[in-house]
């Protein structure tokens, strides 16, 4: 019995591509269950980037052997944010002080007082805080059992963040011991005579990326700044640590400025909670908020633009539908990450895409 060579053909392709969507579901299922480890090989490769001129210092000016300035790298990274994070302790020393000093019975007449205000301002029925806490459904349906579980999670995450700090720290030593392990890992994707190409595909992309991460660090800078100037102003506790820490949360785009801008506010409370509520507190929280909405007007329309059209050659238009979609599917990480990953695609699509119209377009200032 003879084979119809059309009915082969149709057949074979029909099996290609039924092998092509197995293979391609088999790798996302892979990069799902492996998600952790990737993120690891992505925050190593970032500190890489990031650590690689003091590494060329290190090597260079004084003399030191690859193993010696990626070892004095990574400790200079680790000092670093131990320095940060030293910096939060006064703060919670401080809210703990606050704390064991509360009259709570004066508390409750202060926020029983507000409501009486509010009440009669708004034209509602009062209803007081204690009653309205009863009556909600929160309340009603709390299980004390989920105390234990949380604190059990919280262990549990405390070990697993420890697993990935070490990760990290093994991983980036080496990246930074040999600048040529990120490229021979690239290039290990490459078919033979395309060597150049992917070569230049990821020399471009390191290009784009450094440039900016060192944006990123120099918006939060300004901020910082900006954020310190505001809260030594009205004299704030503990503002320079607060700066800092509201400064980091614009790493996350858009969601992180208002929860910075709803935990500074927060802190301005904490910080005179045994003051006057409309002498002190409600003023300098005013003031503080419109300081706040200032800081961010500079950095959404000053920094941002500067940062992402001249670092990553991209519309200010375009970033933000690309950082809505990735939030979209993937959260917050997905926000964090999606500028450097969005760079990363068009550089390679503008090298091997580039006969669609579509790749010319985003990939024309390139």
């Amino acid at each position: 019995m003879l084979i119809d060579p059309k009915s082969k053909i149709i057949a074979n392709g029909i099996l290609r591509a039924v092998g092509i969507i197995v293979g391609i579901v088999l790798l996302l299922w892979l990069l799902y269950e492996l998600q952790a480890v990737i993120a690891f090989v992505i925050i190593a490769a970032v500190i890489s980037l990031i650590g690689r001129p003091i590494v060329n210092f290190l090597k260079y000016r004084l003399k030191f052997n690859d193993a010696g300035a990626a070892i004095s790298t990574i400790l200079i990274v680790i000092l670093v944010i131990a320095g940060i994070l030293s910096l939060f302790i006064p703060i919670l020393i401080d809210q703990g002080e606050h704390l064991s000093h509360i009259n709570f019975e004066e508390v409750k007449h202060n926020v029983n007082r507000l409501n009486v205000e509010l009440s009669r301002s708004l034209g509602v029925d009062q209803v007081t805080l204690i009653e309205g806490l009863r009556q909600s459904e929160f309340i009603r349906n709390f299980d004390i059992s989920v105390i234990p579980m949380a604190i059990n999670s919280l262990l549990g995450n405390m070990s697993s963040m420890v697993v990935g700090l070490l990760s990290v720290i093994f991983i980036s030593f080496f990246f930074l011991k040999d600048s040529r392990l990120l490229l021979d890992t690239f290039l290990a994707f490459a078919n033979k005579g395309e060597e150049e190409r992917f070569k230049g595909v990821f020399d471009k992309t390191k290009h784009l990326l450094s440039r900016y991460f060192i944006g990123i660090f120099c918006q939060l800078l300004i901020l910082f700044i900006l954020y310190s100037i505001l809260l030594f102003s009205f004299q704030i506790p503990n503002a320079f640590a607060i700066a800092l820490f509201c400064a980091m949360l614009n790493v996350v785009p858009y969601i992180g400025p208002t929860v910075g801008g709803f935990l500074m506010m927060i802190l301005v409370i904490s910080g005179y909670f045994m003051e006057d509520w409309e002498a002190v507190i409600l003023p300098k929280l005013i003031y503080v908020f419109i300081g706040y909405c200032i800081a961010q007007l500079i950095d959404n329309f000053i920094l941002q633009p500067l940062i992402f059209g001249n670092s990553v050659k991209s519309h200010p238009l375009e970033i933000f539908l690309v950082i809505i979609i990735a939030g979209t599917l993937f959260g917050i990480l997905g926000m964090v990450v999606a500028v450097p990953t969005y760079t990363a695609i068009k550089v390679v699509s503008k090298e091997f895409l580039s006969e669609y119209k579509i790749v010319r377009k985003l990939t024309k200032n390139l």
